[in-house]
């Protein structure tokens, strides 16, 4: 019978041990660090401009924390769920953030859904519905979103929908950067139309 010292006994655990080791998981967010997180500087004698977010629909593959991508191509029905590739929250939580956030920012506009709205100041309250948010590893993200915009005071809502792509490099850090792309400038059709819907209730998207 073959006898190992104890030395070459810690050595051969050493590397079963490394040998079943995962990979370490990556967390990634949409959240761009430019956006004001709450309410922005306002000028003297401006009304208060307060917009509230819906919590969003979303397709159910796409409500999880791990990133999900579209292997093979347009045509291919298959796609991963990528255990060590992860938003920093569920994807759902991530893009409300960063749409309520991205909006917000470019509007000048105070989020009520943080507070501070007095019951007599109108809000703008936006609904999102992802109809598609598909990325292709080293190809793009596709995104396509519809909402729908109505001020707490009129009755008559501004409906838009807006389809955006981005080209993205190899790798999942390009993707999620892809992705980030992706909710600013969706995050800006909504900005524009919550503008449109100011100056026309229930008129056309700006």
């Amino acid at each position: 019978m073959k006898r190992f010292s104890a030395a070459a006994l810690v050595a051969l655990t050493a590397l079963a041990v490394a040998g079943c080791a995962s990979k370490p998981t990556m967390y990634y967010t949409l959240a761009n660090s430019g956006n004001a997180s709450n309410a922005p500087a306002q000028s003297n004698g401006a009304v208060p401009l307060y917009i509230e977010l819906a919590p969003l629909s979303l397709p159910e593959r796409l409500a999880r924390p791990q990133m999900v991508v579209r292997q093979n191509g347009d045509a291919s029905a298959q796609v991963e769920v990528l255990e060590q590739h992860r938003w920093a929250s569920s994807f759902e939580d991530e893009l409300r953030d960063a749409l309520s956030s991205g909006v917000a920012s470019r509007l000048g506009a105070f989020d009520a859904s943080k507070g501070g709205r007095q019951t007599s100041q109108p809000v703008y309250r936006i609904a999102v519905q992802v109809r598609r948010f598909d990325a292709i590893e080293g190809t793009r993200v596709d995104g396509g979103f519809s909402w729908t915009v109505k001020r707490s005071d009129e009755t008559v809502p501004t409906a838009c929908s807006f389809d955006t792509s981005e080209p993205v490099g190899p790798g999942i850090d390009a993707v999620a950067q892809g992705a980030r792309r992706v909710t600013a400038t969706a995050a800006s059709a909504i900005a524009r139309s919550v503008t449109a819907a100011g100056a026309k209730p229930g008129g056309a998207c700006g």
